[in-house]
């Protein structure tokens, strides 16, 4: 963990203090630390804010920034020059250039799930667009002389998983293409109160025009991937899914912040995955005529339709039982069908259910009354998937806040 505060939570306080080896951001080098050694413990994290900022300086061999401390010593990690530093005050912070990073650093840990007409830079433009108009900032314009440059700093303010980093980058780079940045912790990892987890430098006028946009991807995408790791935990040896309760325009944005929290994803909207629910099956007046249908068209479009599948909605057990006699029934198409979903269903019936659903092999699905308290016994039932809405329709955004440093 590279965490490099004046003091750091009070959790962490017991732990012995660590020498840390800080790899340059070209190239999305990755960031690792030595084993423990002991020292005295660290101050408290209750600190000021004054006093939890470091003075930096520019290096006059590199692009970057010393984080002065009392102790530093260059060393050689994966053929690229590194510091290892024994003082909580120390750190290299090298910066690239956050549309550098977006078009060469390498693939990230998790992919952006796939869409047929929503991109991320797409919906980064419509989220700048609707902050300054046709305007401009008019705080930062008309206090902010245009060639004053500034670093900033994200800072952690609580507990959580860190999900948008490239988002940010695409931010950043649409903002001002000179800016800028240096990660020190990616998509998917844990963060803490009290840490910083990215530098970025250049025009402060840019970075202040940027930062209202990239704290609200981030606190958002955060958020989800937080509660999706505590869901995905307990739901073992189920699979955790979101559902297509998104925020309107984000859904590329909320799905991928699920992934990067450890959970996967379900249809990405109404166009990959035919799910025939309770208002479908009383329109076409039957599961059986609706299945049949279904099957029918599905296989009558050809290749437009290759790989869609089909998910039955079941809430009772009579619903299961008929399901199970199409998926038996030899006159029967059942070829399309993946998937059962078990709707508000008692924790009794949905461990029968998927018990006679599993033999006929088919995934199953929980869903509706999944908690953090629920989802550890509805996952012992048997089910493969636990499907929740609250990941994306009821967010916790995590707290982080982006600061100007004193650079004096």
């Amino acid at each position: 963990m590279l965490h490099i505060p004046k003091g750091l939570p009070p959790r962490a306080r017991e732990r012995p203090r660590r020498v840390v080896v800080v790899v340059a951001c070209m190239s999305s080098s990755s960031v690792r630390a030595s084993d423990d050694i002991a020292a005295r413990p660290p101050r408290s994290s209750f600190a000021s804010r004054r006093q939890r900022r470091r003075r930096v300086a520019s290096s006059s061999k590199s692009s970057s920034l010393l984080l002065r401390g009392k102790k530093t010593t260059l060393m050689r990690f994966s053929g690229r020059a590194a510091l290892a530093t024994s003082d909580d005050d120390d750190v290299v912070v090298l910066y690239e250039k956050c549309s550098h990073l977006l078009s060469t650093a390498s693939p990230t840990r998790v992919a952006m799930p796939r869409h047929p007409t929503q991109n991320v830079r797409d919906v980064v433009a419509a989220a700048l667009e609707e902050d300054v108009a046709d305007v401009g900032d008019v705080s930062s314009l008309s206090t902010i002389p245009e060639d004053v440059t500034a670093t900033a700093t994200l800072l952690a303010k609580a507990d959580g998983i860190l999900a948008g980093e490239r988002v940010a980058n695409e931010v950043l780079s649409m903002v001002d293409g000179d800016i800028e940045a240096c990660w020190l912790k990616h998509d998917g990892d844990d963060i803490q109160k009290g840490e910083i987890f990215c530098y970025m430098r250049g025009s402060a006028r840019g970075i202040l025009r940027a930062e209202r946009v990239v704290l609200n991807f981030m606190q958002r995408m955060s958020g989800i991937a937080t509660l999706t790791k505590k869901m995905s935990e307990r739901a073992k040896p189920a699979r955790i899914l979101e559902t297509r309760k998104t925020a309107p325009g984000l859904r590329v944005i909320d799905k991928w912040a699920v992934l990067i929290g450890g959970g996967e994803n379900h249809r990405m909207g109404l166009f990959d995955m035919v799910m025939i629910k309770d208002n479908h099956v009383a329109a076409a007046r039957g599961i059986k005529n609706a299945l049949e249908s279904s099957t029918k068209f599905l296989i009558e479009g050809g290749e437009k339709y290759t790989g869609v599948m089909i998910e039955l909605e079941t809430r009772t057990m009579e619903e299961v039982k008929e399901v199970c006699g199409l998926l038996e029934d030899t006159d029967t198409d059942t070829s399309r069908v993946q998937r059962v979903m078990l709707d508000n269903m008692s924790m009794e019936d949905m461990r029968e259910a998927a018990g006679m659903l599993n033999r006929l092999g088919v995934e199953t699905e929980a869903s509706g009354n999944v908690t953090l308290d629920t989802i550890g016994g509805i996952g012992a039932t048997g089910v493969t998937f636990i499907s929740s809405g609250q990941l994306t329709h009821s967010v916790v955004a995590l707290d982080i806040s982006l600061n100007i440093e004193n650079n004096e």
